[in-house]
């Protein structure tokens, strides 16, 4: 498994963040995919597992605000549209890296 520990978490412009992680791999998400990514109560239904945000509703411009560390597991973020309630695992992170090296059947 790879490593789930970042080295640095930064945003190189206002659409992006950028994770190095410890194993020398690079994800870069986009903050409107991240944004629809959220995995807190308020987009995802806890007893379904169904994804209650609509991505209608999410402006195309959304970016990150603010962010910080969760102990030594997460990241949590805050976004322009006022919404700061989701944390994001690292493991959940490392998950969704949609680099063709993480999902090559999405190339």
């Amino acid at each position: 498994m790879p490593s789930v520990s970042p080295q640095t978490i930064d945003a190189p412009d206002a659409r992006t963040v950028r994770i190095l992680w410890r194993d020398a791999h690079e994800s870069r998400y986009s903050s409107r995919f991240l944004r629809l990514s959220c995995p807190c109560a308020a987009c995802v239904n806890e007893w379904t597992g169904e994804r209650t945000i609509r991505p209608e509703e999410v402006p195309d411009d959304v970016r990150p605000v603010s962010w910080h560390l969760v102990g030594n597991y997460a990241l949590s973020l805050g976004f322009s549209d006022g919404h700061d309630t989701g944390i994001y695992s690292f493991e959940l992170l490392r998950n969704l890296c949609p680099c063709p090296a993480c999902h090559p059947s999405s190339r």
